[in-house]
């Protein structure tokens, strides 16, 4: 891992193309709340979840490049560039207590950021993760590089979130660049001895998903703070945040304040 210099006096407009700030409803923050999409997910995932944290509480959405109004950049496919970018856009926002929250891809990319901020003084106040394995324990999807119908066919295998977009043509044309450069990301990310954080980690999963196993999510505890894990279930698959999100956002709130 490459040790990326912190520079909070970075211009703003470097931590504005990778983070959408959601300002909190008190006069200043107490703490920030960051949260990381899914493989081929976008900051829009996260626009519910402002109105249901505290009032103190500021979140920033992580936005991806080669998506939204990042479609013209080049996606990333490689994690240490994806972790190192993230990381320096956070710069300017360490001031105070930050908490990490990633699903799926989103959960390696938090923690891998987690790793960097501490590896600079930074210790985040808690890592939660949803909806993937411990880093040493994920699974591949095993799809061959360009087989779109593969990939495709992974993806609605995980749950109906938004997979429709991919039966419109135009969309799908959008869509499929980010996927596939996410897939490459992901696949590619395959630490056998992951580094434990001093952080302590929540790991949130779906009863119904089956692309993480109990045990494969329950081994974030190796990845924890001594004595500092839990887990906890959600009816429901892989996209289980998304009909579940007020219960969700309500347990991150009651962690992170």
């Amino acid at each position: 891992m490459a040790v990326v210099p912190l520079t909070a006096s970075r211009p703003p407009r470097t931590a504005d193309r990778w983070l959408r700030a959601h300002p909190c409803r008190a006069p200043r923050p107490a703490r920030r709340l960051v949260c990381f999409p899914h493989a081929g997910g976008t900051a829009h995932l996260f626009h519910g979840w402002p109105a249901r944290l505290p009032d103190d509480t500021e979140l920033l959405a992580v936005r991806y490049p080669g998506r939204q109004d990042r479609l013209a950049e080049p996606c990333v496919e490689d994690m240490d560039v994806l972790a190192d970018a993230v990381t320096e856009a956070l710069a300017p926002f360490t001031g105070l207590p930050l908490t990490l929250f990633g699903h799926s891809m989103g959960s390696a990319v938090a923690y891998e950021v987690a790793r960097r901020l501490e590896a600079h003084g930074v210790r985040p106040a808690h890592l939660l993760v949803s909806g993937r394995a411990a880093p040493h324990r994920a699974r591949t999807a095993a799809v061959p590089d360009g087989d779109d119908e593969a990939l495709l066919a992974v993806v609605r295998g995980l749950g109906d979130h938004q997979s429709e977009a991919y039966d419109i043509p135009e969309l799908r044309e959008l869509l499929l660049p980010a996927l596939r450069a996410d897939h490459r990301l992901i696949e590619a990310y395959r630490p056998t001895r992951p580094v434990p954080l001093r952080a302590p980690v929540t790991a949130y999963t779906g009863r119904d998903d089956h692309s993480c196993p109990p045990d494969a999510v329950r081994a974030w505890a190796d990845l924890a703070a001594p004595g500092r894990f839990a887990v906890r279930a959600f009816p429901g698959d892989h996209f289980y945040l998304v009909p579940h999100e007020a219960e969700l956002v309500a347990d991150i709130a009651r962690r992170i304040v």
